[in-house]
């Protein structure tokens, strides 16, 4: 998949209104007609990263932020792998949750909200496989069961 060129901006208030600009004031709709909602603070989500092992979303991630527009690029793309996502909470797969996977490394992931209408959740670059023996996060994902419509 050929992916956008990355968004460069001076300052996180600018990719913030960016988001806003091309997000959360048009419909998203992705290439099997599911309408992907975007609110102001999923920006939050999708746009931190951790600064420490306590996991919260603390600090702006550039890395994330340059590849903005390759949200809308894999939501749209019917090439991608898709798998259900993950619930954190009863440690199981979840198929409200669908797991876009483009060029290896690069995840979406949204959660149906009704047959063809979801939210989003988040996106990021995937991390590498931390070692000899330990699974990468896409290896993870790909270990789960492949999405498919309800």
């Amino acid at each position: 998949m050929n992916l956008p060129p990355l968004v460069n901006y001076s300052s996180e208030n600018e990719y913030r209104d960016h988001f806003e600009r091309v997000y959360c004031h048009a419909v998203l709709e992705t290439f099997d007609g599911v309408k992907v909602r975007f609110r102001k603070s999923d920006f939050d989500h999708g746009f931190f990263e951790s600064s420490n092992k306590a996991g919260s979303k603390d600090a702006f991630s550039r890395r994330r932020a340059e590849r903005i527009d390759w949200i809308a690029a894999v939501l749209r793309d019917p090439t991608c792998e898709l798998y259900q996502g993950w619930d954190n909470v009863k440690k199981r797969s979840d198929a409200r949750r669908r797991v876009s996977v483009a060029n290896e490394d690069y995840v979406v992931v949204i959660r149906f909200t009704g047959k063809k209408r979801s939210e989003f959740v988040t996106a990021f670059v995937a991390d590498p496989s931390m070692g000899p023996g330990k699974p990468s996060t896409v290896d993870r994902i790909r270990n789960g069961p492949k999405w498919s419509p309800q």
